[in-house]
């Protein structure tokens, strides 16, 4: 019986310490969601070697990192205006999830998955069919009518179209699901920035199966599952891709 009440009395204080804490640090609830995978941290890093900040990202850009593996590349990008959370994203398998929106004071900078949600399309060095289109371009939405917009990112294998804004939620094409969503960390004090995990549809295992060939030639390496390890380098699309205005 005495048993008990300790265990009770041990349960209700750390319900109230972990209480206490997040509501010191909400941050600290608000950062991982349950839906959230590949949960090992990564800095990212500027091509010189130091640590990336916000003001190393040029509104408009597309950058190029490779997370959680090094073998799968990521868009990062600075669209100049708030991207603010969005719920209720639907990936391939039916299940929902909540977009949580970008970093930084404006709320502007975003990362995403580049493996394209249809046939799986990504940046390779000598070519990218995927890029971000910061201008405004004309598409074929999902009611099959021409559309126009700016800021997209755009696959031209089969013409998906998705909105980086918004969670990079499906505005036109076969796509069945947004690319998935890569967690991004800020630390404040310096401007730098951090990949803390992946949410969404990440596609991975399918993407292994589909190019391990590819993927062991481009990146030389054995392990193409093998993590990118506590660091990994952000490049300008158009310095790891030879090929990017392909359509």
């Amino acid at each position: 019986m005495s048993g008990d009440s300790v265990s009770r009395r041990g349960f209700l204080k750390l319900c109230a310490s972990t209480g206490a804490l997040v509501a010191s640090s909400p941050s600290l609830l608000a950062r991982t969601p349950a839906e959230r995978s590949h949960n090992t941290p990564a800095r990212l890093l500027h091509n010189s070697g130091r640590p990336l900040r916000l003001e190393d990202l040029v509104v408009g850009e597309n950058y190029v990192f490779h997370y959680p593996y090094v073998s799968t590349p990521c868009f990062l990008l600075n669209l100049g205006k708030p991207a603010l959370p969005r719920e209720g994203l639907e990936m391939d398998d039916g299940r929902k999830y909540n977009w949580r929106g970008g970093i930084g004071p404006d709320r502007s900078i975003v990362a995403f998955s580049a493996i394209c949600a249809h046939r799986m399309s990504y940046p390779t060095p000598s070519v990218s069919f995927i890029n971000y289109r910061h201008e405004q371009m004309t598409y074929t939405d999902q009611e099959f009518k021409l559309a126009h917009r700016e800021q997209v990112i755009y696959c031209c294998s089969e013409g998906s179209v998705y909105d980086p804004a918004e969670g990079c939620r499906v505005l036109g094409g076969p796509a069945p699901q947004p690319l998935a969503a890569v967690d991004l960390g800020l630390d404040e004090a310096t401007g730098e920035i951090r990949a803390l995990g992946m949410y969404g549809g990440d596609m991975f295992e399918r993407f292994f199966e589909k190019f391990a060939f590819q993927l062991e030639l481009q990146h030389q390496v054995r392990d193409i599952r093998a993590p990118v390890g506590p660091d990994t380098e952000v490049l300008p699309l158009g310095t790891y891709s030879l090929n990017t205005n392909v359509c």
